[in-house]
């Protein structure tokens, strides 16, 4: 399934993004979210030099109806928030993509990691241009969910193999050292990891055959 990565550039005049400008070294990271009809809670973890500042500023924004401090530790705080004008969740919900959590905003930017069907990522540019939020689109790439792909004992070993070395060029980790790692056998864990490499190459081929010719 295809995976993006988006920049978005914040509308002027947004409350989120004149914040986030007037505080460039802050970082707004939303970990929570959501948009009912007319407006949206979220839960963010703030950092910043000027925290008190910027806490103080966004409560003053009239989109901005309700701030809860639950923590504070020097330049941190975790705020939960209540707004009118929760744009980006606006624009994401009727795109039927889900949103992932965390993203940061940074200067009036804020960057958004996608999974979803391309027609999907299609409706959500749609959608963006239709609340005037510009964006780049950084890469568009397939994934493999190996997760799914392999059984847990094969995930285990390739992820061993991975750690210790076995696939660095040059190999740091013999194929027996790997079994003694996790105490099985050499033949089984070469039978076992041949078994996960041949499901791998072959999605990661299906996946690659299936993408469009660019």
């Amino acid at each position: 399934m295809p995976q993006a990565k988006l920049t978005l550039s914040i509308p002027e005049k947004t409350w989120i993004g004149d914040l986030s400008r007037s505080y460039s070294e802050a970082r707004v990271r939303i970990v929570a979210a959501l948009a009912g009809e007319a407006s949206g809670v979220g839960l963010a973890e703030i950092s910043s030099p000027n925290l008190p500042d910027l806490i103080g500023e966004m409560t003053a924004y009239d989109e901005v109806t309700d701030v809860d401090l639950l923590q504070e530790y020097e330049n941190e705080a975790l705020i939960q928030f209540e707004t009118t004008m929760p744009l980006l969740l606006f624009a994401v919900q009727d795109s039927g993509v889900p949103l992932e959590m965390p993203f940061d905003i940074v200067d009036g930017e804020a960057e958004w990691t996608l999974t979803a069907p391309q027609d999907r990522l299609s409706q959500l540019g749609e959608q963006l241009d239709a609340f005037g939020v510009s964006y780049t689109v950084d890469y568009v790439q397939q994934t493999i969910e190996s997760g799914q792909l392999l059984t847990d004992h094969q995930l285990e070993l390739v992820r061993t193999a991975v750690e210790v070395g076995y696939y660095d060029t040059p190999r740091t980790s013999s194929l027996t050292e790997l079994a003694e790692t996790l105490d099985i056998a050499k033949s089984t864990c070469s039978e076992t990891l041949h078994r996960a490499e041949e499901k791998i190459v072959k999605q990661y081929l299906d996946e690659i055959s299936s993408m469009p010719e660019q």
